[in-house]
């Protein structure tokens, strides 16, 4: 086991690897089982013109999402990322089977983290409340993406690079992470066996951090490892039906205003918060604070 763990690995493979795990998902998995949602929702009469226009402004915020962030931001985050890795990280380590599934099970405890940040301050609710507005819940939800939600997370990744992991590796595994929570996206698939339901996240697990259900807020933030929920007192079982959305509907299936709605909030609360000290405030407190 120690000679695999350890056994040099060369860049190409391991691209190629997550290549396939990664990219290629969207063609062998998510495409066909969005297809099957949606011959599920045609046979329960589900199919309604609002699931419809939710599933087009998921895809177009998809794709804001990718002009702004990822096109733009991935060059500028590798350059961060590069930087960190040449000037202040721990000596580089070899690229081997233990630094990669290591690399990945940091990026998920990273994205605990990060995501649990998104839900507890103004700015990252601003952007995240994008991904969680969708009264459905579908493999297109998951493409449903805020303006800011491929930048806040830097914070939570730079340390990974310090360690010493090569910049590329965490961004493969950041986007390894990200495609496991893609499939979490449905109500087709029940529950598992209590090994898998008590040590991953599952579809059971995910809908409860979709619901809008009061006992249902700010739980199960998990990425791969619903452990860390666990670890860290934030898990809910899938009890009582969820129903999806958030506290105060958005009621609209504009593209632009299900894109911007967070942050077009989050000017108006600043707007009527009193006192300079309690508008900065806004930004990092949680969403639900008042100031006084």
């Amino acid at each position: 086991m120690i000679d695999f763990l350890s056994k040099k690995l060369d860049w190409l493979n391991v691209e190629y690897w997550f290549y396939v795990l990664n990219d290629l998902s969207l063609v062998y998995i998510i495409l066909p089982f969005f297809i099957l949602e949606l011959i599920r929702y045609a046979y329960q009469k589900r199919l309604t013109k609002d699931l419809i226009l939710d599933s087009v402004a998921n895809i177009i915020t998809f794709g804001a999402f990718f002009i702004i962030e990822i096109i733009l931001g991935i060059l500028a985050i590798t350059k961060v990322y590069f930087w960190i890795y040449d000037n202040f990280s721990l000596p580089h380590l070899e690229l081997n089977w233990a630094t990669i599934i290591t690399c990945i099970l940091l990026a998920d405890l990273a994205y605990y983290w990060e995501h649990r940040m998104m839900h507890r301050i103004g700015i990252g609710w601003a952007t995240h409340t994008v991904h969680h507005s969708s009264p459905h819940f579908n493999m297109s939800v998951a493409y449903r993406f805020g303006p800011l939600d491929a930048i806040l997370p830097i914070v939570f990744s730079l340390p990974i690079v310090m360690l010493g992991f090569d910049p590329i590796l965490v961004l493969l595994s950041e986007v390894f992470v990200q495609v496991f929570q893609t499939l979490l996206h449905t109500e087709i698939i029940g529950k598992f066996t209590r090994p898998v339901e008590y040590i991953f996240n599952t579809p059971s697990h995910h809908r409860v951090h979709h619901g809008s259900n009061r006992q249902y807020w700010d739980k199960n933030y998990a990425g791969i490892l619903i452990i860390w929920d666990r670890m860290f007192g934030t898990f809910e079982p899938e009890i009582e039906k969820v129903k999806y959305g958030i506290s105060e509907p958005l009621n609209s299936n504009n593209p632009i205003k299900v894109f911007f709605h967070g942050l077009t909030r989050l000017y108006n609360k600043i707007r009527k918060t009193k006192g300079f000290k309690n508008k900065l405030l806004v930004f990092i407190k949680p969403p639900d604070w008042e100031g006084t």
